[in-house]
């Protein structure tokens, strides 16, 4: 995940997005939580990670201290193509 689709993940969740997931069976079989995401020319459907919830809960306390920390600073490493 870029440092620019997590910035339009916290924006459009500010609050969080615990009680917006979205749940689906994929090809394997398994359960998957998703959190849905819009831009204007595409939808996301994120999937929910625990790498995802600590970048995204990172991203957004860094954002309320409004420091100058680079959004590359952030571990994205865990976050695969995948989970989009």
């Amino acid at each position: 995940m870029t440092p620019d689709l997590m910035a339009l993940l916290v924006e459009a969740y500010p609050d969080g997005f615990e009680y917006d997931t979205e749940y689906f069976t994929n090809a394997k079989g398994e359960r998957v939580e998703a959190v849905p995401l819009e831009t204007e020319d595409t939808k996301y459907l994120i999937k929910v990670s625990t790498t995802l919830v600590q970048n995204f809960e990172a991203f957004e306390s860094d954002d309320d201290d409004d420091s100058d920390s680079d959004p590359e600073d952030f571990d994205t490493d865990g976050v695969e193509d995948d989970d989009l």
